[in-house]
């Protein structure tokens, strides 16, 4: 009996990942949209945001639909106000994630990548609605706490349980989130939302240690500088002009939870 390549394997799992993450981010514009409008997210059918026709199924298709459309609703001919780009972030993200993830995918590893997964697609989420509308809304953000939650509680009883199992989460909601609450009250929401406090628990529990907060926090501001400093210089923008925190918080995550535990191990090498 023949043997099938190592690469055939790797090769079948982009492919799925692929494909999942195209219909997810799909989904994700969708949810955005409905949840914006206060809609019924499960039940109710898709339908083109303007004219409000239901669309067909031949509407629905990732990617494909929007180009063979070339970006205009089918029925109405305006200008769909959703891009391609949620649905090519998720399946991008998705692939980048396996290729990088830090730890074999097997056991412990495994089990955090499928909840990664979950997660990359509610952050897709969150950062879409913040970059439109400036807000975290609660109904993604505490089902991803609790989500982050289940995944501490399952990593201590499926895989062994130690102090820095619990510790580190803690201290990373303490150095994230805490110091976004302290930000609010001192600034009375003018400096950072209470969204970012929310968020920020699900961002500590997910870096599950004070060294990785704190670069997660490191890399969030380096990101919103290279974004703002061209628009700033190009007059797009002034000081006082608002940039959404969300989105840059979670590009922090992603940074850290795929390379955050090299980058921490390095400068402790250095200091040390």
């Amino acid at each position: 009996m023949g043997t099938v390549p190592v690469c055939y394997y790797s090769c079948m799992t982009v492919l799925m990942l692929i494909v999942a993450g195209l219909l997810l981010g799909s989904f994700v514009n969708a949810l955005v949209w409905r949840l914006h409008e206060k809609r019924d997210w499960v039940t109710e059918r898709s339908e083109c945001p303007l004219c409000h026709h239901v669309l067909a199924p031949k509407d629905l298709v990732p990617v494909l639909s929007w180009l063979w459309l070339r970006g205009k609703c089918r029925y109405c001919k305006a200008r769909i106000p959703d891009t391609p780009l949620t649905e090519l972030a998720v399946p991008l993200l998705f692939v980048i994630s396996y290729y990088w993830w830090p730890v074999a995918l097997q056991g412990r590893g495994l089990f955090d990548f499928i909840f990664w997964l979950i997660f990359i697609v509610g952050f897709v989420a969150l950062s879409l609605f913040d970059l439109r509308w400036f807000l975290l809304p609660n109904n993604i953000v505490f089902p991803l706490m609790a989500l982050a939650v289940l995944q501490v509680a399952g990593d201590w009883l499926l895989f062994g349980g130690s102090w820095h199992t619990a510790v580190g989460p803690a201290l990373g909601v303490l150095f994230i989130s805490g110091l976004f609450y302290v930000l609010h009250r001192v600034s009375q929401g003018k400096w950072i939302g209470f969204g970012d406090v929310k968020l920020g628990v699900v961002l500590g529990l997910l870096a599950a240690s004070a060294s990785k907060a704190a670069l997660l926090l490191l890399v969030a501001s380096l990101v919103g500088t290279l974004v703002a400093l061209p628009l700033v210089i190009a007059g797009k923008a002034h000081r006082k002009s608002l940039l959404p925190f969300g989105p840059l918080l979670i590009a922090g995550m992603i940074f850290v939870e795929l390379w955050g535990a090299k980058v921490v191990a390095w400068y402790t090498s250095l200091v040390i």
